[in-house]
């Protein structure tokens, strides 16, 4: 089933009111599900070891609010800069969210995001697939009756399919996310309980959760429910759509009236030939807001149909908003990290490193030494990530005296390829990656937040002799 797998990992403190999107006023009629409506005062936090280690995050000090905040009080004269009085009800939607489930970026955003708007006053939940029996998960004694049946298993590592049943199973992921936010009652935290109601604002990310504003139209504010509620759609990746065939539109329980936003037509074979349906373009048409991962990334998605992925007209007509993903700097802490064996700091950071380094070496079976450039890359294999450029250059880069450590999937070819290096250069070679200073392909996210010189290097155009010529300046 689909269930709120990080149900644990969600906060809210000091939303005072249950919000609408447009109004901070307290909402006191009651819902029409059958239950009155909370007290408008609401209190709660991030299941975490304190108070003060939430706090902490965003680098918050103060004495005795902490009684205050619990009587559901905040005076204004001991409010802590950067707290949000007026606070939102806000629901993240996604197939992934770290540490439970993570494969990529995805999974870091919303392990990372959802927590740091809830310390700064907001109440939010993330919901995502409960892909494994997760040890810290509780069972919230939530059915929901689907299509006639009860207790059937969507979701979970003893049951579903992996591919085939992928519209099926992000449909009521769509279902049961809407559905979360009017009956879920985490009353497992002192700090508030009851359901989050239906002025809120969903955050659906990526093409699985694109149904989530077209069942709200059709199964709630249609007959009266979620009247306030919003749906904010994010793109992480357009490359990856949900493109069926046209004929499955059948299966979305969907009205007509919406079809016309799933409609696509392009000229590839895969999943059918001709005419299809394509879920994020109708999660773009039907919300409320189309926001993207950085501005620059937003510029290439309407730049034309090879980075837009034959919706830059969609995203044209309709606009789409880029903000620059963050990074949680207290899991990313060097001087705190738990994957790193040497801790350090900015006073330490040469001596630190250089010690990581030679215990990297060690580890992947290299010979340890400290002088010798070592090359890192880790990311999906694909031209989009610059790997083509990469598997093209390794031969250059072996007739010098360096070292290559490589980790990423995608493409069979390059996978191969990189698979190939341990195998052919056994001293210089191994096939696993740590983070380090990057070279980075100018595109997405990456042109707003690896900046030239300081933070790492950007390489504007794809060939083998830039990425050559960099690798010279750092060694």
């Amino acid at each position: 089933m689909a269930t709120v797998t990080a149900s644990s990992n969600i906060v809210s403190r000091i939303s005072h009111v249950n919000m609408s999107t447009v109004s901070c006023e307290s909402k006191t009629a009651p819902m029409r599900i059958g239950y009155m409506r909370k007290a408008n005062t609401h209190n709660g936090l991030r299941i975490m070891n304190s108070l003060d280690e939430l706090l902490n995050r965003n680098s918050i000090k103060m004495k005795g609010v902490q009684s205050s905040w619990k009587k559901g009080l905040l005076r204004k004269s001991v409010r802590p800069k950067g707290i949000i009085i007026c606070g939102l009800n806000l629901i993240f939607v996604g197939t992934e969210v770290a540490p439970w489930s993570k494969t990529g970026g995805l999974g870091d955003v919303l392990g990372g995001l959802p927590p740091a708007l809830a310390a700064n006053g907001h109440r939010v939940m993330t919901i995502a697939p409960r892909y494994d029996q997760y040890k810290d998960a509780w069972d919230t004694s939530v059915s929901i009756e689907v299509w006639g049946k009860t207790g059937t298993k969507i979701y979970g590592p003893a049951a579903g399919d992996d591919y085939q049943d992928n519209q099926l199973r992000f449909s009521l992921f769509c279902q049961a996310a809407l559905e979360a936010a009017r009956v879920l009652n985490l009353e497992s935290n002192k700090y508030f309980s009851g359901p989050y109601g239906e002025d809120v604002i969903f955050v659906a990310n990526d093409w699985h959760t694109a149904l989530i504003s077209c069942y709200l139209k059709s199964m709630y504010q249609s007959i009266g429910l979620f009247r306030n509620a919003k749906v904010v759609f994010c793109i992480h990746n357009i490359a990856y759509q949900g493109r069926f065939a046209f004929a499955d539109y059948s299966l979305l329980n969907l009205p007509d009236q919406f079809k016309s936003s799933f409609d696509f037509l392009d000229g590839h074979v895969k999943p059918v030939v001709g005419r299809k349906i394509n879920w994020m373009k109708a999660g773009i048409l039907e919300s409320h807001l189309v926001l993207t991962v950085s501005p620059y990334y937003a510029q290439e998605l309407v730049s034309g149909p090879d980075k837009g992925v034959e919706l830059d007209n969609i995203l044209r007509r309709t606009g789409v908003t880029g903000i620059v993903n963050g990074m949680d700097v207290q899991e990313w802490n060097p001087s705190t990290d738990k994957y790193i064996t040497v801790k350090y700091d900015d006073s330490t950071v040469l001596e630190g490193k250089a010690l990581l380094k030679e215990a990297l070496q060690a580890e992947v079976g290299l010979p340890v030494d400290k002088n010798i450039p070592l090359i890192a890359f880790i990311g999906r294999l694909e031209e989009q990530k610059g790997s083509d450029i990469l598997v093209a250059a390794i031969p250059q880069f072996i007739k010098e005296n360096v070292q290559i450590v490589a980790l990423g999937t995608g493409k069979k070819e390059m996978e191969k390829q990189l698979q190939e290096l341990e195998i052919s250069y056994p001293d210089k070679a191994r096939g696993v990656a740590k983070f380090n200073v990057p070279i980075v392909a100018s595109t997405g996210g990456l042109v707003d937040t690896v900046k030239e010189g300081f933070t790492g290097f950007q390489m504007g155009s794809f060939n083998v002799e830039l990425m050559w010529m960099l690798l010279q300046r750092l060694s």
